[in-house]
């Protein structure tokens, strides 16, 4: 799960609509005004912006989270194998997402990459929550105040060495596995999957290296 949960994209497009509204509700006519109330006016903007956030910690159509979800188990450092490129992660290699358990039992996310174009490693420290119950795998992760953005795992292996992650529509995709390097198989794999699936297997940057590659580099 390297995301940051909502994307710049998200957060300009809600303030837009939320601008929109205000003014709209600032051209009614005064006399009008005085009866709808501040108070009124106060309750449509949150619910704008609450009908924006809301719908960025929903589940894609046609994806269902993993259940029977063993959170202990997917503690520790996820490596990104593939992904479909956002802003917050354009231009970032070797990537990485490690989870622990915080004190009020919400989980913390650090995500890590290198930034080829600055030369130096990048960092963001994120939450994430559970939206239904621990045993389903459907979270919502925040890395900005109270904008949260889906985390939901569609496809996990039976010894929690990968999973298929979808954010809250098909535009955002994550393959992580427990090492950086996986095999032909398990690459077919997710492209077999994720085609069925509807997402656009065209854009996918691969992040993980050849075994030939691995071994100059020692």
């Amino acid at each position: 799960m390297v995301t940051n949960s909502v994307d710049s994209r998200f957060t300009q497009t809600a303030a837009r609509n939320n601008q929109r509204h205000t003014w709209l509700l600032f051209s009614i006519p005064g006399e009008a005004m005085g009866v709808i109330g501040l108070r009124c006016i106060r309750h449509m903007l949150m619910g704008v912006l609450c009908f924006y956030l809301a719908g960025c910690t929903g589940v894609p159509d046609g994806i269902e989270p993993v259940t029977g979800f063993d959170q202990n188990r997917y503690l520790g450092t996820w490596y990104e194998i593939a992904r479909l490129d956002h802003s917050f992660e354009h231009g970032l290699s070797d990537v990485s997402a490690t989870y622990s358990v915080n004190p009020d039992g919400s989980i913390a996310v650090l995500n890590r990459g290198f930034d080829s174009d600055e030369g130096e490693w990048r960092e963001a420290n994120g939450v994430a929550r559970f939206v239904q119950s621990p045993d389903i795998a459907h979270l919502k992760v925040s890395f900005f105040g109270p904008f949260y953005g889906s985390y939901v795992v569609f496809e996990l292996g039976e010894d929690y060495d990968y999973a298929f992650v979808s954010g809250f529509n098909r535009s955002y995709l994550w393959f992580l596995a427990r090492t950086p390097q996986v095999s032909e198989t398990l690459r077919a794999e997710f492209l077999e999957t994720i085609v069925e699936l509807g997402f656009d297997s065209a854009d996918l940057i691969w992040l993980d290296k050849p075994a030939e590659a691995i071994a100059g580099n020692l």
